[in-house]
């Protein structure tokens, strides 16, 4: 299933994509998509149900906006130099353990919201990611196997980073990844039912129509089960968690001088397979 959530900014109803392409209107059947659903089996297969016997209303998508598709998010894990082309075009060596760091859920904007160039900013950079959805809790796990099974589904996420705030002003990452609007999420979170492979997804992301990112997720270090498996050791991770699992090569920090930055008025667009496409315009905070 594809499920989303539209509307205006804090009034978002849940909706489901059909195999057709019209939205359908799950506000009968659930309160919101969130991890409580994700958790509740029996819900997610009321709204198969539904969606199989025709029963959901349509909605009209003209000019109706799509939010996040993941309301209340617990905690937002991120995964760095998780590619080994992007560990290389940093002149990083590959780590022998995931790095780790976290995105407060407040950086989390739809698809298509604007993105805000913070102040004093001179190296906000893109991020094309596959974001991990987890739905059911997940402590001290054993295996890559248990890791995918513990996944509700997937979605595009832009991870924003702030290169000189992250690297340069001292501390850990954390001031260059949590600036306002810096985790576009969505448009869909697509059930990992319709993800027999994470490791077999292609991950694009152009700049002013000009493309920059074009990668692999089969390019991951640690693949996505692993990931799970591994922060499961760390932290326990409950339903509505998400895991952001890395950017490949092609980030405006891996181009030669002078490095081709973020600036208002740019857009940026990215997808990954099968989950659908963002698209933001750049503004100044």
């Amino acid at each position: 299933m594809k499920l989303l959530r539209v509307g205006t900014a804090g009034r978002e109803r849940p909706a489901l994509l059909d195999s057709e392409g019209t939205l359908r209107d799950l506000s009968g059947l659930v309160a919101d998509i969130d991890g409580t659903l994700l958790a509740d089996e029996d819900a997610l297969g009321r709204i198969r149900g539904a969606a199989a016997a025709g029963d959901l209303p349509a909605l009209d998508a003209t000019g109706l906006r799509t939010g996040p598709p993941l309301a209340r998010i617990g905690k937002i894990v991120c995964i760095g130099l998780n590619y080994h082309d992007h560990a290389r075009e940093t002149g990083a060596e590959p780590p022998a353990e995931p790095v780790v760091f976290f995105k407060a859920p407040d950086t989390v904007v739809g698809p298509d919201d604007a993105v805000l160039i913070p102040r004093g900013s001179v190296k906000t950079d893109w991020e094309v990611e596959l974001a991990v959805v987890i739905g059911r809790t997940a402590r001290y796990l054993e295996s890559a196997e248990e890791g995918l099974a513990h996944v509700a589904g997937y979605a595009v996420a832009h991870d924003v980073s702030e290169r000189e705030f992250q690297i340069e002003r001292g501390g850990t990452w954390d001031k260059g990844k949590n600036c306002e609007t810096f985790n576009p999420l969505g448009p869909w979170l697509v059930t990992a039912d319709e993800v027999p492979d994470p490791q077999n997804l292609s991950l694009r992301l152009w700049v002013n129509g000009e493309l920059k990112q074009d990668g692999t997720t089969a390019e991951q270090i640690f693949p996505v089960g692993e990931v799970v498996r591994y922060v499961s050791r760390f932290m326990t991770l409950y339903p509505g968690d998400v895991i952001n699992t890395g950017t490949p090569a092609g980030v405006a920090m891996g181009h030669p001088e002078p490095k081709p930055y973020l600036k208002a008025g740019d857009v940026v667009e990215l997808e990954v397979t099968g989950l659908g496409r963002q698209r933001q315009v750049l503004a100044q905070a």
